[in-house]
């Protein structure tokens, strides 16, 4: 497991929502400190290659009342070659529609559902387990309150429902993760709030337990594990490579504290492990997306503490996105980082290659370009 590339350049983008589809990756909005999230606008695609790692804007003709408009703290999910996206606000209000964006014609809809819609929230989860998208908990806009519902969509029929659970589901939160595996949604950290209503900082936690519910006969548990369980965080990535889950950086506020660790739990043997690839991976960060593509975990984006940084985001900033009041200065990232979960020969001695800062001209054209793509910054282009 080895950190192969790094480049900058890319979208700079904090709580968009990303999923990948064949061998490209599709980023949907996400905010940017000093853009205006007031006004109503559509929102930003961007499609990364994942075998040149060039990134491309798609310009999209479309009316408004079709495209959804820009957000954060939404959900994205691909089913065949769509897309949907729900939830997710601006500055001045959440949103509740279903939207569906073909990645083959690159055209947005707004497909006709039934069934009873979940209210408008933002840092809920969402994750497809058998042709169902489930959404579990997040931040409810009208009530200004949390909720620990779960909702599904019948991704055959386009039909919403309102899922009755037994046990004990997770305590009311947002930006925590959802992944599915085997019939289990397995539902890890994020901001606790076990009342449902956020007084101040100091009544929200960061624990560690894992939650996982079964979909066959919707009853939540928590799952008895053992190992290096990660300590608890919000706005982390979460992501799944060979029937294990991992787990990426994220934030703790009530410490203060970014990370950028990576921790693997194994759904057979209930354990967690704090996993160390080679190579120089990510900064501390929390907000970004991490999308698995073959054997390649592709992280971008995101926001970290950055000392001396020129501009330090605005106060009415920090209150629009639930952040701490802080002093602490935040910089919003443009980077592309890759986990190689299993380098081959090739990729090593090329990463050896630019290490050593050999002469490469005489290398074969093959071998020049790759080295290209895998040190080459980013320029967005515009797809039409």
């Amino acid at each position: 497991m080895f950190w192969t590339v790094e480049l900058e350049g890319g979208p700079q983008r904090v709580n968009h929502a990303a999923v990948s589809v064949g061998d490209k990756i599709y980023s949907f909005g996400g905010y940017c400190t000093g853009e205006n999230y007031q006004a109503m606008r559509n929102m930003d695609v961007h499609v990364l290659n994942t075998v040149t790692y060039r990134w491309k804007a798609i310009e999209i003709q479309q009316g408004r009342h079709m495209v959804p408009f820009q957000r954060y703290g939404h959900t994205a999910v691909a089913f065949g070659p769509l897309v949907y996206v729900w939830g997710g606000r601006n500055d001045n209000t959440a949103c509740n529609i279903l939207y569906c964006f073909d990645t083959n014609t690159h055209l947005w809809s707004v497909p006709k559902v039934g069934g009873t819609v979940p209210e408008a929230r933002d840092g809920h989860s969402a994750c497809v387990i058998n042709d169902h998208m489930y959404v579990f908990s997040g931040y409810l806009e009208y009530m200004e309150a949390y909720t620990q519902d779960l909702h599904t969509l019948n991704l055959r029929t386009m039909t919403w429902s309102y899922i009755r659970t037994t046990g004990t589901p997770p305590v009311y939160r947002d930006f925590h993760t959802a992944i599915g595996m085997d019939g289990t949604m397995y539902v890890w950290g994020g901001r606790e709030v076990a009342s449902g209503w956020y007084n101040s900082q100091a009544n929200e936690q960061y624990r560690s337990e894992l939650h996982a519910l079964d979909t066959a006969t919707n009853q939540w548990g928590v799952v008895p594990c053992t190992g290096a369980i990660p300590e608890g965080r919000r706005s982390h990535s979460a992501f799944v490579y060979k029937d294990q889950m991992y787990v990426f950086g994220g934030f703790n506020s009530r410490k203060e504290q970014h990370f950028n660790d990576l921790h693997r739990y194994d759904p057979v043997t209930h354990c967690w492990e704090n996993v160390k690839p080679l190579g120089v991976g990510p900064c501390p960060r929390r907000r970004q997306s991490c999308c698995v593509v073959g054997s390649k975990m592709f992280l971008f984006g995101g926001t970290s503490p950055k000392e001396n940084f020129e501009e330090s985001i605005p106060l009415e900033d920090h209150e629009i996105y639930g952040e701490e009041l802080t002093d602490r200065t935040l910089k919003d990232h443009n980077d592309l980082h890759v986990l190689d979960f299993e380098p081959s020969l090739k990729t090593l001695c090329l990463l050896r290659v630019q290490a050593l800062k050999l002469d490469t001209s005489w290398l074969p054209r093959e071998l020049q370009a790759l080295l290209q793509v895998m040190s080459l910054p980013n320029n967005i282009t515009t797809d039409k």
